[in-house]
C-alpha cells in the first residue's frame, strides 16, 4: 500500500495537461464499477480547468497519476461545485480522497469566497467528507437552477428518476456549504463512519 504522505496534492496547471486522458479514463471506469452515470467532460474541458488553475491533482512517486478533482461555477458564480473527484485504484484506502476533497474545497473558497458550494452524491463516503467540511443536507430547489448543470445528469443511469420527479428529487442527496452560515464545525460533531453520516443526513432531510 502506498504511503499517502508520499503523494503530492497540488493545484493543477499547464504542466499537468499530459494526465488528461488518464484522468477521464479513470473516471469512466470508476463510474462503470459503481453502476452510476457521470457528467461527461471532453479532454479540452478538463485541460482548460488546469490552465485556469481550477483543478487539483494528486501525483504519486515517479509522477504516477493518483487522483483529481475540479471546480465548476454556476448561476453567475453564485454556486460552485467540486466535480470529478477520483482516486486511482492503486492509491485508494489511504485517505487520499479526503486530502483531495479538502484541497479542492479550500481552492473553491479562495477563488469564490462568497459562493455556495454544493454536491450531489449517493456515496456515503463523499457525504462524510462533505459533512465534515460544513455542508448540510438540502432539497434540490436550494441548489443552482442553471440548466447547464442539470443537463449533466442526463448521462446518469438514474436520470429517468429525476425526470419523473420534475427535477425535484432523485437518488442523490443534495448537500450545500453556505459561507454565510455557521453550521457543523461549531454546532455538530461529524459522525465517525460513512454509515453513520448517511444515517444522519437521511434523518436531517425533509420528507420528500
Amino acid at each position: 500500500m502506498e504511503d499517502s504522505q508520499k503523494i503530492e496534492v497540488l493545484v493543477a496547471s499547464e504542466e499537468h495537461v499530459g494526465y488528461v486522458d488518464e484522468i477521464l479514463d479513470t473516471i469512466t471506469r470508476a463510474a462503470k464499477v459503481r453502476g452510476t452515470g457521470i457528467a461527461k467532460r471532453s479532454p479540452d474541458y478538463v485541460r482548460q480547468k488546469m490552465l485556469e488553475r481550477k483543478a487539483v491533482i494528486a501525483i504519486g512517486p515517479g509522477g504516477e497519476f493518483a487522483g483529481f478533482s475540479y471546480i465548476e461555477s454556476w448561476s453567475n458564480k453564485e454556486f460552485v461545485a467540486n466535480s470529478g473527484l477520483i482516486v486511482a485504484d492503486k492509491f485508494r484506502g489511504i485517505g487520499l480522497a479526503t486530502r483531495i476533497k479538502r484541497r479542492i474545497f479550500q481552492l473553491s473558497r479562495e477563488m469564490f469566497p462568497n459562493a455556495k458550494i454544493f454536491s450531489l452524491t449517493t456515496g456515503a463516503a463523499v457525504m462524510k467528507m462533505n459533512f465534515e467540511l460544513g455542508y448540510r443536507p438540502v432539497t434540490f430547489d436550494q441548489l443552482t437552477t442553471d440548466p447547464a448543470f442539470w443537463r449533466g445528469c442526463e448521462s446518469c443511469v438514474n436520470y429517468d428518476i429525476l425526470q419523473r420527479n420534475g427535477g425535484h428529487k432523485c437518488l442523490c442527496v443534495g448537500l450545500l456549504y453556505d459561507p454565510a452560515e455557521k453550521y457543523h464545525e461549531a454546532e455538530k460533531k461529524a459522525p465517525s463512519t460513512a454509515d453513520d453520516t448517511a444515517a444522519a443526513i437521511a434523518a436531517a432531510l425533509p420528507s420528500l
